[in-house]
């Protein structure tokens, strides 16, 4: 546990990320802290918040914020508002060791910069809490994208989600609500008789050899579900919305082979909802900080 205290932190930096770091740093500096954004050199001002470098928003902070996803694969910082590719150097890391910081894919994280591991670094994105909170931007965001990609409406369309987790169970749910036709696919016993308690088509995952019949196809399970076997038995007129964490539940390159249009649909609620998404991540960082720090 951090020696620091819940009340000595009044700067909280926010390294890099999108347009919901941005909606993040608003709902923070309303909550009466103060504010550095770092990595968001092409914005010329965001309100009254402080726009600076990196550098300065860690070394003058005291606690971090890191984005979803934290880094790139080659190790930078993600900051799709900035021009540079930013790395954090043993200085950035000797003060980052310091304080509390929040971020996401700590093991990412951590294998990009392994002395970090000495700190205190906390990984909002895999509580619980946060990954229900976030299912609902992300459930309306595939409806959003279904609505944009197919060329019927929702409703009165015959729908299939693969997998029942939070994403799916209120997919299922919302879909519903607009008049679709909804088939739900889980591998639990207990997850099936969900699906038909709540009045849902049922169907086993372990026994998915075709997808016929279907208008949009919703996949939520995060491992190749729709392989060549099963895309070479689905309607090339189905649309496939793949909703899970990379590498995806879907052989893009087949599917493309073959005349499916399957559509991969990442971050959703970074793109569809970052208000939301951002206040978000704010309850999740404040309800850890409640939970881990001294006061």
């Amino acid at each position: 546990m951090l020696c620091m205290k819940k009340s000595d932190i009044r700067t909280f930096g926010i390294i890099g990320g999108d347009k919901r770091q941005l909606f993040l740093a608003k709902s923070i500096s309303d909550s009466c802290y103060d504010v550095l954004l770092g990595g968001f050199d092409r914005l010329e001002s965001h309100g009254s918040l402080s726009l600076c470098n990196v550098k300065k928003a860690i070394s003058e902070s005291d606690a971090l914020i890191f984005p979803l996803p934290s880094i790139r694969t080659d190790g930078s910082l993600n900051t799709p508002f900035s021009n540079e590719n930013i790395l954090l150097d043993s200085d950035d890391i000797e003060i980052i060791l310091k304080k509390p910081v929040f971020t996401t894919m700590k093991s990412r994280f951590l294998k990009a910069y392994p002395r970090l591991s000495d700190g205190e670094i906390f990984d909002y994105g895999a509580r619980d809490d946060f990954a229900i909170l976030n299912a609902l931007p992300t459930a309306e965001g595939a409806i959003e994208c279904a609505m944009r990609e197919y060329e019927g409406t929702i409703s009165g369309s015959k729908c299939l989600v693969t997998g029942f987790g939070r994403i799916g169970k209120i997919l299922a749910h919302k879909l519903v609500l607009l008049g679709a036709n909804v088939t739900v696919s889980a591998r639990k016993p207990s997850d099936l008789a969900y699906v038909k308690a709540l009045g849902y088509n049922a169907l086993n995952t372990e026994n998915l050899r075709t997808v016929k019949r279907f208008d949009i196809v919703f996949n939520t399970i995060p491992r190749l579900i729709f392989d060549r076997e099963l895309l070479m038995n689905t309607d090339t007129n189905t649309l496939i919305i793949d909703l899970a964490s990379l590498p995806g539940g879907v052989d893009f390159d087949t599917a493309e082979k073959l005349g499916i249009y399957a559509v991969r649909a990442l971050s959703l609620p970074g793109k569809c909802a970052p208000k939301t998404a951002g206040e978000i991540i704010k309850t999740t960082v404040f309800d850890i900080i409640k939970d881990c720090l001294l006061y």
